[in-house]
């Protein structure tokens, strides 16, 4: 697992987990959640953060961070039906999944150029 000062890409999820099930979800999608156990399998994962919503109940985010999008395109396409089979195993938890975007970070270059 790469070091969280060595990502370059980030994949951002909404979510809005069923009630009742709220504790179950954030052990499945936090830092040491079946997702992140999952991605560490993968060279360039970075970590998983879980964070809520202040303003609005029942409101997550996750973000999954990676070194680069070819790490987390490779990784996803190697493990394809393992990743699909635990989406639909996690699908129960939820009511509501949008997946925001998927960010690269600017300046790393100059990042790694100056370190």
């Amino acid at each position: 697992m790469n070091t969280a000062s060595e990502w370059g890409y980030l994949i951002v999820w909404e979510f809005h987990p069923k009630a009742g099930l709220e504790s179950r979800f954030e052990q499945a999608y936090g830092p040491n959640g079946i997702w992140a156990r999952f991605f560490r399998q993968g060279e360039g994962y970075c970590g998983t953060e879980l964070v809520q919503d202040t303003n609005e109940t029942g409101r997550y985010l996750t973000i999954d961070v990676w070194a680069s999008r070819e790490a987390y395109e490779k990784f996803r396409q190697t493990n394809l039906e393992e990743y699909n089979q635990l989406d639909r195993q996690c699908e129960e938890m939820t009511q509501a999944e949008l997946k925001l975007g998927m960010f690269e970070r600017l300046g790393k270059e100059e990042l790694e150029a100056n370190s």
